[in-house]
């Protein structure tokens, strides 16, 4: 006599849930983050900062909004450097002793940030045609250097309207988004700024 032979079951399903805790667990830090940082009003009280936190944020315009061009006459785009922090100067071409200082405090918060460098950048905004000089150039090595129009840059660093103060006096940050999210006053303390940035540098998950 046979024995009837017992239908096999199904494997059981295993459940998708751990690892969707895993995935969830894992991206939130990064949510929270970011959520953090477009809300600095939550940010600790030993947080503040030196700079002027800039609300609302300024995207970067587009090649056609803010037309730049390289030294050697080659078209520029600033959104070219998102994925970085970038410090931001504006001045003439013959940079007079506050545009050197500004300059200076740029390359010195650049160059102190230790295992971070790579994630910063330098920029300076030159708003005339005439010739930088050549001591300038040796100096300030390694900061990109584009010619822009004054009236093009007003929309971008001083928001919709321009403003009365100078483009000149201040030093801007912007955020590897992309995005003007501070400014510094002008005669900037140049140790201030830097531990701004460190500080920065230091909490960001992104860039």
């Amino acid at each position: 006599m046979t024995t009837p032979s017992v239908p096999s079951r199904p494997p059981a399903k295993r459940s998708l849930m751990p690892l969707v805790l895993v995935f969830l667990c894992a991206l939130a830090p990064i949510v929270a983050a970011f959520v953090v940082y477009y809300n600095p009003q939550w940010w600790p009280e030993d947080s503040s900062n030196y700079g002027a936190l800039i609300q609302p944020q300024r995207a970067a315009p587009a090649p056609d909004a803010l037309a730049l061009t390289t030294l050697d006459g080659q078209p520029f785009d600033l959104r070219s450097l998102r994925g970085k922090w970038v410090l931001i100067s504006t001045d003439q071409a013959a940079c007079p002793e506050s545009c050197a200082r500004k300059l200076f405090v740029a390359r010195n918060s650049h160059a102190s940030q230790g295992k971070n460098v790579d994630r910063v950048a330098r920029v300076w905004f030159i708003t005339d045609d005439a010739p930088v000089p050549d001591k300038v150039l040796e100096a300030y090595k390694g900061t990109v250097m584009v010619r822009a129009r004054a009236d093009q840059l007003r929309p971008f660093l001083q928001g919709p309207g321009g403003g009365a103060e100078s483009l000149r006096a201040p030093i801007w940050l912007m955020d590897p988004l992309g995005n003007l999210m501070m400014q510094f006053p002008a005669e900037a303390d140049g140790v201030r700024v830097r531990k701004d940035l460190s500080k920065l540098l230091y909490h960001s998950r992104i860039g």
